[in-house]
């Protein structure tokens, strides 16, 4: 688990930036955090998902299980966003908690869920 969790993090740093980058293109377009950070961590959740099918947890690509990560994901990174507009948090604060929550729970909801092995 320790070995999966480091590929995941690995894999995590690559996300962050893609995240990252595309929250502040759109953010600097439509200062709207919620509907940013949907998009910006959407776009790096299905890379990531590719990614970590092959390398982290050594499974097939499987377009079911993509749909529910994706689902899962994107809706935890919207209402992260939907709280940050409600409070008028600074956009860093924004990032900096999504990236953190979705580390956690992202990893735990792939390893148990998603990419669980079926013995």
């Amino acid at each position: 688990m320790i070995k999966q969790f480091f590929r995941y993090f690995s894999v995590g740093i690559i996300n962050t930036i893609i995240h990252w980058g595309v929250f502040y293109l759109f953010y600097r377009l439509t200062y709207i955090q919620s509907l940013s950070n949907l998009i910006g961590f959407s776009t790096a959740v299905i890379f990531s998902f590719f990614v970590n099918s092959k390398y982290t947890f050594e499974k097939e690509i499987n377009i079911t299980r993509m749909f529910f990560y994706v689902s899962f994901m994107g809706l935890m990174s919207y209402l992260i966003g939907l709280i940050a507009d409600k409070i008028e948090a600074l956009p860093a604060i924004t990032l900096i908690t999504s990236s953190s929550i979705s580390l956690i729970l992202g990893f735990l909801y792939s390893r148990y869920i998603i990419f669980r092995n079926n013995k």
